[in-house]
């Protein structure tokens, strides 16, 4: 079984993600994918170095991520070129996990959790059995995003926005982990969820 994990920027994916690989889950985490794509001399860190230029990158000739999102997320033109040049690499290399994944029969490997913000931006729920969506409301997400990011409230915002709506998610997720709340009732809905996937796999 294919679980997509997504969620909004900031709204606590990553510690879902480290909670169902406690539970022995394995992971696929798009973020380490995304990085490794842009790697000096891989094919989208040409184009993207192509498009913005040698002002981008760092003296060991890597992307300054933090830089290059100033960028994009100012002018969601670039921010869709900067998905367009992204996104089927990183689908690439999930496609690759996954038909790994299905090469082996060993029972506890029966679910694959593929990690990712952007599983319905890049038309990838479509490779997915079920999808879980973690939650938290806009609010708590533009605190969150301000601390994490060190950024004011208008570019906080501009970063939820460059994202599918919260409510849309939610509308289409097999299953809602509502992050509001503390650690250990995150933990809770997400054991839940793991029992009821383990006895559908």
């Amino acid at each position: 079984m294919i679980i997509g994990l997504t969620g909004g920027i900031v709204g606590g994916k990553s510690t879902v993600a480290s909670m169902f690989k406690d539970l022995d889950a394995k992971i696929v985490d798009a973020d380490e994918l995304g990085h490794s794509v842009i790697l000096p001399h891989r094919p989208a860190w040409k184009k993207i170095t192509r498009l913005f230029g040698k002002d981008i990158l760092q003296n060991d000739l890597t992307i300054d991520r933090e830089k290059l999102g100033k960028i994009v997320f100012t002018d969601q033109a670039l921010l869709k070129k900067l998905n367009e040049i992204t996104h089927p690499e990183i689908i690439k290399l999930i496609k690759k996990e996954i038909n790994l994944a299905k090469d082996k029969t060993r029972s506890q490997e029966k679910i694959l959790i593929i990690d990712a913000a952007l599983i319905y931006e890049a038309k990838m729920d479509r490779l997915m059995d079920k999808i879980i969506v973690v939650y938290i409301n806009e609010d708590e997400q533009v605190k969150r995003l301000i601390r994490r990011n060190n950024l004011s409230k208008e570019e906080a915002l501009q970063r939820i926005k460059s994202q599918m709506p919260m409510k849309e998610k939610v509308k289409t997720a097999d299953y809602v982990i509502d992050n509001s709340n503390s650690l250990n009732t995150t933990r809770e809905q997400v054991e839940k969820i793991w029992q009821e996937l383990i006895s559908l796999a």
